[in-house]
């Protein structure tokens, strides 16, 4: 999913954060929220519920169905 891969850089760095720092609140390893920003795997529900709340937004929007 493009949409999300972009979604989740911008929203990373508009925030001023490391991946690291994402993985750290989500519970996850770097690497692994690393391969999401990198378009090689797709975030499970759970984490993408997850990601919604930490940077308060949809999922509609994480998906690139809607603005913020």
């Amino acid at each position: 999913m493009e949409a999300l891969r972009q979604r989740l850089i911008g929203l990373r760095q508009k925030e001023g954060l490391l991946q690291r720092d994402v993985a750290d609140q989500l519970h996850i390893d770097r690497s692994t929220y690393s391969y999401y920003e990198r378009g090689k795997t797709n975030p499970p529900l759970d984490i993408l519920i997850k990601l919604a709340d930490y940077f308060g937004v949809s999922l509609d929007y994480l998906a690139g169905r809607d603005g913020p």
